[in-house]
């Protein structure tokens, strides 16, 4: 059966599968980076564990990967198969995507961004398929983002495109890593709401998801640090809207498994701040922490057909 190899690298771990022409995972495969053992070793790491996947899909699939798409953190040169900068994982301007081709035997080699690339699979086969402009916002530890545009994602000129965390939200406000003060993610990330609400309940253990569960029992001051992110967020999401306009806006990402006790109370924050704006449809992710795995295997079929979606042979 004809395959491409996918793989997703994450600060701490690497998920991995084998996608069909059609999106299907024929098979998966999860591993550590082992990034404590340093930069080499996870670059080392990335190339065995495609290798194995090459080879399994040749062991099972009675051929060999017809291509590869592997998604990285950080600062990624896709165009030039660069991984320039992550700084989980320790590299610098790692030739990954030449790395991969090499050990694959010439197979052709896709990079990608991971926000991106999931961003992509939720695009064209998730939650805003079918959906010509669209605008992936993941909330975990920070905040990042994915521009959709006719079935691809935006990069930008420096591949930085997308960065909506550092949207500046409340001047003056928290110090960001970055350098700025007062960005989206300080305030509406799952972190920063893990952050508040463990300050307000004492409990320094406490998490985004019992804040939404004190939301839901009814707990007066998880609902005070709760609508505090929801405005914020809101306020993010319309420098955006208006940037962009997106038709469908898609929300993943841990604080997203909060379901309606997110999206019920940010679809009427983001409506109350609408002036000329078209209000966009805001939906749930639909893949789960497949997305990234699916993304880059979207990325390795695209390298297989060419402009006029005609499939190329090899």
């Amino acid at each position: 059966m004809r395959h491409v190899i996918a793989l997703d690298v994450g600060g701490t771990g690497m998920k991995a599968a084998l996608v069909g022409a059609s999106g299907e995972l024929l098979h998966q495969a999860r591993r550590a980076t082992g990034r404590e053992r340093g930069p080499d070793a996870v670059v080392e790491g990335i190339l065995d564990f495609a290798a194995e996947l090459r080879a399994y899909g040749a062991r099972h699939l009675g051929e060999p990967a017809s291509a590869a798409g592997v998604a990285v953190p950080g600062i990624v040169d896709a165009e030039h198969g660069i991984a320039a900068y992550a700084a989980n994982l320790g590299w610098r301007d790692v030739p990954l995507r030449a790395l991969l081709t090499d050990r694959l035997d010439g197979l052709p080699v896709a990079l990608g961004h991971d926000v991106r690339t999931g961003g992509l699979a939720e695009g064209r086969i998730g939650a805003g398929q079918g959906a010509d402009r669209f605008l992936f916002v993941p909330l975990g530890t920070g905040i990042a983002g994915a521009i959709g545009i006719a079935g691809r994602v935006e990069a930008g000129a420096h591949g930085i495109a997308g960065e909506i965390g550092h949207i500046v939200v409340r001047p003056g406000g928290i110090p960001c890593p970055c350098g700025q003060q007062g960005c989206l993610e300080r305030y509406a990330s799952a972190a920063a709401v893990s952050e508040a609400w463990a300050a307000v309940c004492g409990d320094p253990d406490a998490d985004a998801a019992d804040c939404a569960k004190a939301v839901e029992s009814g707990d007066q001051r998880a609902a005070q640090v709760w609508q505090a992110a929801i405005e914020t967020l809101a306020d993010g999401l319309i420098t955006a809207l208006t940037l962009l306009d997106p038709r469908i806006v898609i929300i993943g990402g841990g604080l997203a498994e909060a379901g309606e006790t997110l999206f019920t109370p940010l679809r009427d924050a983001v409506r109350q701040r609408v002036t000329f704006q078209k209000p966009p449809t805001i939906v749930p992710a639909a893949l789960g922490d497949t997305a990234g795995c699916l993304g880059a295997g979207l990325l390795a079929w695209d390298l297989l057909t060419t402009t006029d979606g005609t499939e190329v042979t090899r």
